[in-house]
C-alpha cells in the first residue's frame, strides 16, 4: 500500500495565510487648513465671545455664538485658541483673511535683503583711486548694504602687511559716521579682509 502523505493540519495552513496578509497602512487623520478655526471647525466646549461691535458677550457655547454670527451674516472666528476658554470674534472672515494677506505682502515688500558688496584696494593705492573706491564704499553703506573691504598683496608686498592694516584703519576712520567695523582686519592667504556694516 502506498504510504499515506503526512499533511499539515488545516488550522496551521489558515494561520499561515493570515500571517502573510500585509497590514494596511495607518490612515492619519486629516489636518485642518492652516489659519484660525472658523464656524463649525471650533470644537471647544465653551468660548468667550467678542461680537461684531467689539463687545465682550461673556462665555457661551460655540453653537450659540455661531447662531449669533449667522443672524448678522458674519462668521465666528477663533482669534485666541490658547486662552481659557478660547476667545472667538464675530467678523467677516473673508475680509479678515484678505487684510491679513495684505499686511503680510506689505511687510514682505518693505523687508529689504542686506547684501554684501565688495570693494578691492591695493596697499600702495594712490589718493585718486582711494577717493573713487571710497565713494563706492560710502554709496553702499548709504544704501543699507554691508561692505567687504578686500586688500590684496602681491609679491614682496606680503612683507609689509602693516601698510595694509594702516590702510584698513584709515578706511574705518573715514566712514566712521556711516558705518561700523563688523569684522576686524584679518589675513586670509594673500588678502586682508575687513567687513563694515551700516550704522542703524
Amino acid at each position: 500500500m502506498p504510504a499515506a502523505s503526512v499533511g499539515r493540519p488545516d488550522g496551521f495552513r489558515a494561520q499561515r495565510r493570515r500571517a502573510t496578509i500585509a497590514r494596511r497602512p495607518h490612515q492619519a487623520a486629516p489636518t485642518r487648513e492652516t489659519g484660525p478655526r472658523v464656524n463649525r471647525m471650533i470644537r471647544a466646549p465653551e468660548i468667550r465671545l467678542i461680537d461684531h461691535n467689539g463687545e465682550n458677550r461673556g462665555v457661551l457655547h460655540p453653537l450659540e455664538a455661531l447662531r449669533m454670527a449667522e443672524d448678522v451674516g458674519l462668521d465666528l472666528v477663533e482669534i485666541s485658541p490658547t486662552a481659557t476658554p478660547p476667545v472667538c470674534k464675530i467678523m467677516d472672515f473673508g475680509k479678515f483673511k484678505y487684510e491679513q494677506q495684505k499686511k503680510a505682502a506689505e511687510a514682505k515688500k518693505n523687508q529689504r535683503i542686506i547684501e554684501v558688496k565688495e570693494v578691492k584696494f591695493r596697499p600702495n593705492i594712490d589718493d585718486h583711486d582711494y577717493d573713487v573706491k571710497m565713494r563706492n564704499v560710502t554709496r553702499f553703506l548709504e544704501d543699507g548694504d554691508k561692505v567687504k573691504v578686500t586688500l590684496r598683496f602681491r609679491g614682496r608686498e606680503m612683507a609689509h602687511q602693516e601698510l595694509g592694516r594702516d590702510l584698513l584703519h584709515r578706511i574705518a576712520d573715514d566712514i566712521e559716521t556711516l558705518g561700523k567695523v563688523e569684522s576686524m582686519p584679518k589675513l586670509e592667504g594673500r588678502q586682508m579682509i575687513m567687513v563694515v556694516a551700516p550704522r542703524a
